[in-house]
């Protein structure tokens, strides 16, 4: 009951001007070197027990699109396959469950400096079995993800799919997504609503979000696969050529994992508004 009111929640988010009238064609150019930052305010939260909230006060946005290679945002592919309406790349990226534990903290930045098992072990009398902080736990890894990925485009629509699986054998699966991209113009604002579902096989659930015996005084806890909603809307208003203003709000759901301690919030968002310039 809790998953599909979540779901409503997504389609209504990506959904909220559907009342517009599209305008645009998607196009994207090539050989062109695109570098955009945001100056503003927003926060990505985190829905993990004494894990801090990310805050956005500088965003950058990088992409290069070759004849065949690309880089889009710390996601690089190349293209085997394309038209103006499909298009079938090799694609790879980090895990992005890894941005719930790596703050760029100095330990992640120089890892031989360890924190001893045993800090671990004694800092747990005061979890509880539904209540585990990831401080005390294990440090999860960075994980690049590989794969390929199916793009469909017709008019101001996108759908994608991709299958990825982990290249440095972390979590020795796989997972997927499914996504709809609506892009429009109201009037002199410029909108993309995006709704999608995640698919998280038990293995990946269970490398970042389950726990081992040396983790837990309760034993081992397990996560099994998931289906997770998300929706994304994102808004520009332009003034000029090279700057504009910039809304993004997004909502991820993760009221499957209910069965992972580490969980405080069943769900994470990602909102952010400020002034962006492209050069």
């Amino acid at each position: 009951m809790v998953l599909y009111l979540r779901i409503k929640i997504c389609i209504l988010l990506a959904l909220f001007s559907a009342n517009a009238f599209a305008q645009t064609q998607q196009h994207i150019s090539t050989d062109e070197l695109k570098i955009s930052v945001s100056l503003g305010g927003g926060v990505i939260s985190n829905p993990l027990h004494g894990a801090d909230n990310i805050p956005l006060v500088v965003v950058p946005q990088v992409a290069y699109y070759g004849q065949n290679w690309f880089f889009d945002n710390g996601r690089l592919g190349y293209s085997f396959i394309q038209s103006d309406t499909h298009n079938i790349s090799f694609v790879s990226e980090i895990n992005p469950e890894s941005r719930f534990f790596i703050d760029w903290h100095p330990q992640n930045i120089f890892p031989l400096t360890a924190t001893a098992n045993n800090e671990i072990l004694e800092s747990q009398h005061i979890e509880s079995p539904r209540q585990i902080n990831i401080n005390n736990i294990q440090k999860r890894r960075v994980v690049l993800d590989a794969g390929v990925s199916y793009v469909f485009v017709k008019q101001q629509q996108v759908f994608s799919a991709q299958l990825l699986h982990d290249v440095n054998s972390v979590y020795n699966s796989f997972r997927g997504s499914l996504q709809w991209q609506y892009h429009f113009d109201l009037k002199v604002l410029e909108l993309k609503s995006t709704l999608g579902v995640n698919y998280k096989s038990a293995q990946l659930n269970n490398y970042f979000y389950g726990l081992n015996n040396t983790e837990s005084l309760y034993g081992e806890i397990e996560v099994g696969s998931s289906w997770q909603p998300y929706a994304k809307i994102d808004v520009r208003w332009p003034v000029g050529k090279a700057n504009a203003l910039r809304f993004h709000l997004a909502y991820y759901d993760y009221s499957a994992m209910d069965s992972s301690p580490l969980f405080e919030h069943d769900y994470s968002m990602t909102a952010f508004i400020g002034f962006e310039h492209t050069f």
